[in-house]
């Protein structure tokens, strides 16, 4: 049979007519969508294939020693950024070898930063060299999505480190990611300790962002709008502290060969003028990218130079303590003055002798003090009793947080009957216990920054200061200088009582018989206390606590020395170093003709206020 082949056929262009008209159709339809419909949408994702939003970090705030000379600089740095979304996988090797960095190492950095937004630049190595700068220059062309920006890292530009003060900044970690503002970014560095942790809002400035186009390549070919859409970095605030970086540099150089702290502060206001641990670190080593291995030196070395001895240690703080419990038998009225006992060299009390260093003879509270006589306080603690004992150590602020704003610090201990039923039991201890409490032995503890306080407060007349570095803070863009609060309690000893005490203390520096006569300062009366604290561990611990002068006290301070023995003999001297350096402004005591006690510090901090 003969088919007829044309049969059929305009029934198939009939339906092939129809099928184009549809797909025509669909076509039109979706030209008609992108035009008129979509074209605002379309025309923002061919921008942002075409834009480049390039974060400008702020330069980080300086911070000034009380005369307005510069403590901590800033100085530029260099950080290798790359756009996780850009980023194409098969160059993961490339990048790693221009950047000496493993590519797991890198991987990861990339991953984190896709998961925090894929669409923003993120830091994957800071602090980078010119050689590595002009590789990735090189390579820029292959590497889509990598560029590099300029930051700042910190400069100090003094003989002093002030490291446990001033603190470090970290890369921020995933923890403090999570909970951070939405400021933060992965690979945005922190203020982890210190000063840097305590002021970061103020510090860190307000980021800004610069528009530019790029190439299908990636490369910036100019500005976007000639920068009219561009958001302008705000510098970080800068700190005007209190500290006088000439006696922090000394301070620091007295301390070298010791493990332990040194903190004086400024009686009239609480203002901190040296804060020294040792063993330190040079705090430039944390202001760029820290190598691991010296990272880990660091943590690992026996002498612990990354621990802050000046606010987080708790230390027995010896016969400096006796103060407290001659404040609490002066005002509540268990003794006066005239009060006497006397001394043997021994107490004994029950089946145990409790001994002392001298057979003292004779003494009234202002001899015991000067001569640090341990009989008269054994005796003395029987009388006031535990809580009055306590209530006044609280007065003087032990056992609590200072507050301070130079960052971490312990509360120290100050033990209550409370304390003690829970330690021993209730009813399973007895006033045996309170005598070594008399003497700044047994549970209690203390840190240098408390004693510093103690000091200024004693120096003061009874006003318990909160110890701070920052006096004020400035505002380059407004051109203000806002002062920081600081709060203060009152110890609430009568005039009288604390005449007493003072009288003690300047006799245990001046006077023949005193404790702390290595501490005089030519041409100033001073004051002071000296302490050897029993350390189960090793050596005795020397304290030494004092101001001055004694009739205007500028400067009052704290020193101890771990593993050193007397206090009068190791802690005083440095002490009254320190403070005649303050006080003069360099060392007179080797000088013919001693030069004037400069004048009072605060004017210095107004003028540097204006600057």
């Amino acid at each position: 049979m003969i088919h007829d082949e044309s049969f059929g056929l305009p029934e198939r262009r009939k339906t092939l007519t129809i099928v184009v008209i549809v797909m025509f159709g669909i076509l039109m339809l979706r030209l008609y969508q992108l035009q008129l419909l979509f074209h605002v949408e379309l025309d923002k994702k061919s921008e942002e294939n075409s834009v480049r939003a390039l974060t400008k970090d702020p330069v980080r705030g300086y911070m000034y020693d009380r005369y307005g000379k510069l403590f901590v600089d800033v100085g530029p740095a260099y950080s290798v950024t790359l756009i996780p979304a850009e980023f194409e996988k098969q160059n993961l090797r490339l990048l790693s070898s221009v950047l000496q960095l493993d590519s797991k190492v890198l991987e990861d950095r990339i991953a984190r930063a896709r998961t925090y937004s894929p669409f923003l630049p993120a830091r994957i190595k800071r602090d980078v060299d010119m050689k590595t700068l002009a590789a990735i220059e090189e390579h820029l062309p292959v590497l889509t999505g990598v560029s590099y920006q300029v930051e700042s890292k910190r400069v100090y530009p003094t003989p002093a480190r002030a490291s446990h003060l001033l603190g470090y900044r970290r890369e921020i970690s995933d923890a403090q990611l999570s909970v951070a503002s939405d400021y933060s970014r992965p690979g945005d560095l922190v203020g982890v300790a210190g000063l840097e942790a305590r002021y970061e809002s103020s510090l860190r400035g307000q980021r800004g962002v610069e528009y530019v186009s790029v190439n299908s390549k990636g490369q910036i070919i100019g500005s976007l709008e000639d920068g009219k859409r561009d958001k302008i970095a705000k510098e970080g605030f800068d700190l005007l502290l209190s500290v006088d970086g000439g006696l922090q540099a000394f301070a620091e150089s007295l301390m070298t060969n010791y493990s332990g702290a040194l903190v004086a502060m400024d009686p009239s206001d609480g203002g901190i003028l040296a804060f020294v641990s040792k063993p330190d670190y040079d705090p430039s080593i944390m202001s760029g990218v820290t190598p691991a291995d010296l990272w880990s030196e660091l943590q690992s070395n026996p002498e612990k130079p990354l621990f802050n001895r000046a606010s987080l240690t708790r230390y027995p703080p010896g016969s400096t303590f006796k103060m407290v419990l001659a404040a609490a038998a002066l005002e509540e009225g268990v003794i006066d003055e005239n009060y006497r006992i006397s001394c043997s060299g021994g107490f004994r009390f029950g089946n145990r002798v409790f001994k002392d260093l001298h057979v003292h003879g004779s003494v009234n509270i202002v001899e015991a003090i000067q001569k640090s006589c341990n009989v008269f306080f054994y005796q003395l603690m029987l009388k006031v009793g535990f809580e009055k004992w306590n209530e006044y150590g609280q007065r003087f602020g032990f056992g609590l947080a200072t507050n301070t704003d130079t960052g971490e610090e312990t509360t120290g201990l100050l033990p209550s009957r409370e304390d003690y039923d829970r330690r021993y039991g209730k009813g399973r201890w007895t006033q045996g216990f309170l005598i070594s409490l008399a003497i700044g032995q047994g549970e209690v503890g203390v840190s240098p920054l408390q004693m510093a306080r103690y000091a200024a407060a004693l120096a003061n007349g009874g006003i318990v200061y909160r110890p701070h570095a920052v006096e004020f803070i400035r505002n380059k863009e407004s051109n203000t200088v806002d002062p920081v609060p600081h709060d203060s309690t009152l110890v609430d000893l009568s005039p009288h009582v604390m005449g007493i005490i003072r009288e003690g203390m300047q006799r245990v520096v001046q006077a023949p018989g005193g404790t702390g006569g290595m501490a005089r300062i030519q041409g100033v009366i001073s004051a002071g206390k000296t302490g050897t604290a029993e350390n189960t561990h090793g050596k005795d611990h020397a304290w030494y606590i004092g101001f001055a002068p004694f009739d205007n006290p500028k400067i009052a301070i704290a020193v101890l020395l771990e593993n050193s023995g007397f206090g009068g003999a190791k802690a005083a001297p440095l002490a009254g170093l320190a403070m005649e350096r303050y006080l003069y402004g360099q060392l007179i005591r080797n000088m013919p003709k001693p030069t004037q006690v400069r004048k009072s510090s605060t004017k210095t901090i107004s003028q540097a206020v204006q600057r």
